[in-house]
């Protein structure tokens, strides 16, 4: 019996023994895999925004140099959205907004992949043309379909094929915002794809994975970036403020001004949606470029996603009236809506941070002539009105420290999680059901 008794102990030692190996073994094969993916991830959001800069470039700089043609603007938009609608009728609705895309994974477990040449010339040729879009919606689609490929053609990334496709989106958002911790926020707080994955880890493990991904992926952007050039420059920094009691209390206006403007996105993207859907196909992206291309006509800073615009802004924003530049915030929401709607589809994040910016610093200019207030009101507002849309506060507050002094993080923490608070989820819940529909 003893001897039976040491051999089984022997056994069991060295079962175990295999067990902690194999587990190590899966570990490691985890790493390297998040590693492959989020570096994969880096090189083709670098093509993109690439091909997207020498797109822009070739149509706004390069050809208006060599002809002379009265509403140029006007014909690029409108002859722009009557391809991208032929395009569509061909390829299907795509690129689809990060709430259908984030609803799609949740219900079905994987996003589709097969169309990925339509998924990225549909993504790119509304920015090219000049949309008030930005690109990360289109983005999130193709780097997610990729990671559901990989689920279903690699062995080893079969079972784990959700957690890459999230882990997809945080590298694809942490790689285009410059922001490794909104690209974790925004996946993960508030259980966004829930907690049904095949395999659970611990906060730790996640985390090293989720940093492992993103360093990879940075790291390739910015290696390619350093050689070659990028393809998108970011948002500008803003100086820290010296903020008085005077700003403190006007935070309360600041903080409404976000939540009114979250709201008029709301009402705006369900009026559009429901305006487009009347309209056929073709015809609708038509229209859209139409839009786009008047509105610019006579107010420039609409076109695209808003990076450079804020930057000008920050340095010429004295030449501007106030009133106009509070009516630019609400005029900028409102074409966004009408390109994402019509057709000419992209994401939001971009156009509603610069409406956000232009809506504080119209109010602190109102309120405070003199000057000096005028970044406080831009950060509180922004993190109202971007709380109030997206519901993430912690989210929000990683994002804008792409602009904002860290050290305002109470403030846009505080004012971002009124704006959550006080826009109730039902509009945000009821478009991203119409999304998904």
């Amino acid at each position: 019996m003893g001897a039976k008794d040491k051999n089984s102990g022997k056994h069991e030692t060295h079962g175990a023994k295999a067990d902690v190996a194999n587990r190590a073994a899966n570990e490691l094969k985890l790493w390297l895999f998040c590693a492959l993916v989020g570096g994969f991830a880096g090189l083709i959001i670098w093509v993109f925004l690439k091909l997207m800069s020498l797109g822009m470039e070739f149509f706004w700089e390069w050809l208006p140099s060599r002809m002379d043609m009265p509403f140029y603007t006007l014909a690029v938009c409108t002859v722009g959205g009557l391809v991208i609608g032929l395009v569509r009728k061909w390829t299907g609705d795509y690129p689809e907004e990060l709430s259908t895309v984030f609803g799609k994974l949740r219900r079905d477990g994987t996003y589709e992949y097969r169309n990925m040449p339509a998924l990225l010339l549909t993504a790119l040729l509304p920015l090219i043309i000049g949309s008030s879009i930005g690109p990360e919606a289109g983005m999130t689609g193709i780097i997610v379909g990729l990671c559901c490929w990989a689920g279903d053609n690699l062995k080893f990334a079969r079972q784990h094929s959700k957690e890459y496709s999230r882990i997809g989106m945080a590298v694809t958002l942490s790689v285009l915002f410059h922001s490794p911790l909104f690209g974790i926020f925004s996946v993960e707080e508030n259980g966004e794809l829930g907690d049904d994955d095949a395999f659970s880890l611990s906060l730790s493990s996640k985390l090293l994975i989720y940093g492992l991904a993103i360093a990879a992926a940075m790291g390739i952007y910015l290696l390619l970036s350093a050689l070659f050039g990028a393809g998108m420059g970011g948002f500008p920094s803003f100086t820290a403020p010296e903020a008085g009691y005077r700003d403190y209390l006007m935070m309360v206006v600041y903080i409404l001004a976000g939540c009114l403007l979250a709201k008029f996105y709301d009402i705006t993207h369900h009026m559009t949606g429901v305006a487009a859907g009347k309209v056929p196909n073709v015809l609708k992206e038509t229209l859209g470029g139409l839009c786009m291309g008047l509105v610019a006509t006579f107010v420039p800073m609409m076109m695209f996603s808003g990076e450079e615009e804020m930057g000008e802004l920050m340095t010429d924003y004295v030449e501007y009236l106030p009133l106009f530049l509070i009516g630019v915030a609400f005029l900028k929401v409102l074409i966004t809506n009408v390109c994402i709607q019509s057709g000419l589809k992209g994401g939001h994040f971009f156009p509603v941070i610069f409406a956000g910016v232009c809506l504080g610093y119209g109010l602190a200019m109102f309120v405070f002539p003199a000057g000096g207030h005028e970044v406080f009101g831009a950060a509180v507002v922004t993190a109202a009105l971007l709380g109030g849309i997206m519901k993430k506060p912690l989210a929000v507050s990683v994002l804008l420290f792409l602009c904002f002094p860290v050290r305002m993080f109470v403030w846009i923490f505080l004012a971002a999680a009124i704006g959550a608070k006080l826009i109730g989820k039902g509009d945000a819940e009821r478009n991203g059901q119409g999304n998904a529909e």
